[in-house]
């Protein structure tokens, strides 16, 4: 169970601190601070971040199929909903980036987009609910974090920095809520299944989604397929 003043997200981080600098300290996050990440990389990700996101979007519908109470399924039903919104703000994104819808629904998937996507689904289907919440809270909680922390660090330059509206995005209240609110589920989640013989496992599984997430950053810094 959570210690005072920790939540189970802070305690998933602190016991993959490694892992944890690697994916939110990645080159390729320090570039879109900085604004020197090569634009046809950030272009590769964003095509890849729409598959990403159609994946996530199932995570959550599976999500409301896990769930076994009404709180539960409304939780996951705001979560893809929050998911969609935001796939609509990408498409119009990509499209300032030069990237047709059509040209997204037909890309091919990367080997990281397919590995981190389908286990988060595997998590899913193989365990619980919050089996399924800690393997996407890298992703959904991580990004609130990376987005936060790349609008202080590099306040001073953000007015000519071509990834702004992406931080922006992330460090917004609106993603801030949703972030928190993800936080507060994998605490009630731990109080209604968990227990202090449960966390080790989850931290494996927190600690390979935090992998996976960090291979996602490197496959748009490489330009890998």
């Amino acid at each position: 169970m959570k210690s005072m003043g920790q939540t189970l997200f802070s305690r998933l981080k602190a016991a993959c601190a490694t892992e944890w600098d690697a994916y939110a300290r990645h080159p390729f996050v320090l570039g879109l601070g900085s604004g020197t990440l090569r634009q046809e990389c950030f272009r590769h990700y964003l095509g890849q971040d729409y598959l990403f996101l159609m994946q996530f979007a199932r995570a959550y519908g599976l999500a409301v199929y896990k769930s076994d109470n009404l709180e539960d399924m409304r939780q996951a039903a705001a979560g893809m909903a929050a998911i969609l919104d935001e796939m609509g703000l990408h498409v119009k994104y990509c499209h300032e980036w030069g990237i047709s819808q059509d040209e997204m629904t037909n890309l091919a998937e990367a080997q990281a987009t397919t590995a981190y996507t389908r286990y988060v689904l595997d998590k899913g289907v193989s365990g619980d609910l919050l089996d399924l919440h800690v393997a996407l809270a890298p992703c959904v909680i991580g990004y609130a974090e990376i987005g936060t922390a790349l609008r202080l660090d590099y306040a001073d330059n953000l007015d000519n920095n071509p990834y702004r509206a992406w931080i922006d995005s992330y460090a917004a209240t609106q993603y801030q809520d949703l972030a928190r609110a993800q936080t507060a589920q994998l605490d009630r989640l731990m109080a209604e299944r968990g227990g202090p013989g449960r966390f080790p496992a989850l931290v494996e599984v927190f600690r390979h989604a935090v992998r996976l997430e960090a291979e996602f950053w490197e496959m748009g810094l490489t330009l890998a397929q």
